[in-house]
């Protein structure tokens, strides 16, 4: 794996989180973030500002190049997603720079609260959601001004008409760059507010379920029930009385039903995504009434969780992502199922939904030496597994 990331001649030393998982062709930067920094750097655009007076906005940073790269300038790192946050901090401490001269937000982060002057300048990476692009701009708008320089890149396929309709719509007049190593800049002047009103989260229904789901701009699938939780929703297990883990949460539909139909059930909710566990507490509340048997946790798979316990666990359900950030791969499904089995008491049972051209019932059957496919169809399949008993 490339891990030596080097721009106007100067070296730093990047890695994807975790890195034990990565593929050896994946790097932690992409030709966007090199594009972007030869900008900044080449325009001067930071050199006179003061840290404290003048703060600078990094947005969607997926691995940390961007605020490693301006870590002197007191960033403000704003991500829903927690890989990135940690990346981001190994990058930091890697590198030998200092953590403490960045500020951690969540993408739920109400920036008036932490920001007492205008931004300086924005950095945004292009998300893979323009629903999550369309609130961050929204939220951007209370800590601009005229005198506010907003940088976006990104790859030249994800610079699409609809992204610069977004810029245009809540930020002001855009611009974009030429090409260069496939990737493009947007520049857009702030001209002052144009909404105040959000539309997230959105509330979807569905004759599946008997609750409404509320659901934050990255939720995936946030219009609709997925047709994967849909299949799962048919075959849950029976969890009456158990301990139970919804892996991958989103907006906890499968939680929340498991809390539904089974009296004293605990379910703890996991997702990377600061939105999607906001989403599933909501949801929580909104239909149980309370959150007396739910837990919620924000986490790389299970990391988190097995840093306090394991082996502890009756049931973990999961409709596992074939993707992080940008790039398709298999390694979180992977994680997930062996961080399932560590979590899981002797007898516990993991069930998972997943396309049926993936590798999974391979991957079951060498880690807990067999599996069962529980329900099927055309594009998906309901396999069970249980961790072996003592």
């Amino acid at each position: 794996m490339n891990t030596h990331f080097t721009v106007f001649e100067r070296n730093l030393h990047l890695e994807r989180y975790p890195a034990k998982h990565q593929h050896v062709s994946l790097q932690a930067w992409d030709a966007a973030d090199e594009y972007i920094i030869e900008h900044v750097e080449t325009c001067s655009l930071l050199t006179n500002s003061s840290n404290k007076d003048t703060p600078v906005i990094v947005i969607n940073d997926d691995f940390g190049a961007l605020t490693c790269w301006f870590s002197d300038k007191s960033p403000i790192f704003i991500s829903d997603s927690w890989i990135s946050h940690k990346s981001v901090m190994t990058n930091l401490m890697i590198n030998g720079l200092e953590t403490d001269n960045v500020e951690f937000c969540d993408a739920l982060t109400d920036l008036k609260d932490i920001i007492n002057t205008k931004a300086k300048v924005v950095l945004i990476k292009i998300p893979r959601s323009l629903a999550l692009l369309e609130q961050q701009l929204i939220t951007l708008q209370s800590v601009l001004d005229e005198d506010s320089t907003i940088i976006a890149a990104g790859k030249v396929k994800t610079v699409q008409n609809s992204v610069l309709k977004l810029f245009e719509k809540y930020i002001g007049k855009t611009t974009t760059s030429l090409a260069k190593k496939k990737a493009r800049l947007i520049f857009s002047k702030y001209d002052g507010i144009k909404t105040e009103k959000s539309p997230y989260p959105t509330i979807v229904s569905d004759p599946l379920i008997p609750f409404s789901l509320s659901n934050h701009a990255n939720v995936f699938c946030r219009e609709h029930l997925d047709i994967g939780a849909r299949i799962l929703l048919k075959n849950l297990p029976n969890a009456l009385d158990k301990k139970v883990i919804d892996l991958g949460c989103g907006n906890g539909v499968i939680g929340v039903s498991i809390l539904d139909q089974n009296k004293n059930a605990h379910v703890t909710f996991v997702d990377e995504s600061f939105m999607a566990v906001e989403s599933a507490k909501e949801n929580v509340m909104n239909h149980i009434g309370n959150l007396d048997r739910a837990t919620f946790i924000v986490s790389n798979c299970l990391e988190e969780l097995l840093k306090v316990e394991s082996s502890n666990y009756d049931i973990v359900l999961c409709n596992p992502p074939f993707h992080q950030q940008n790039t398709i791969t298999d390694h979180v499904a992977h994680q997930m199922f062996n961080d399932a089995k560590m979590a899981l008491k002797h007898g516990g049972e993991l069930r998972i939904v997943g396309n049926r051209h993936l590798d999974y019932p391979i991957k079951l059957k060498k880690l807990f030496g067999g599996y069962e496919v529980i329900d099927s169809n055309k594009k998906f399949s309901i396999l069970s597994t249980y961790k072996a008993r003592q």
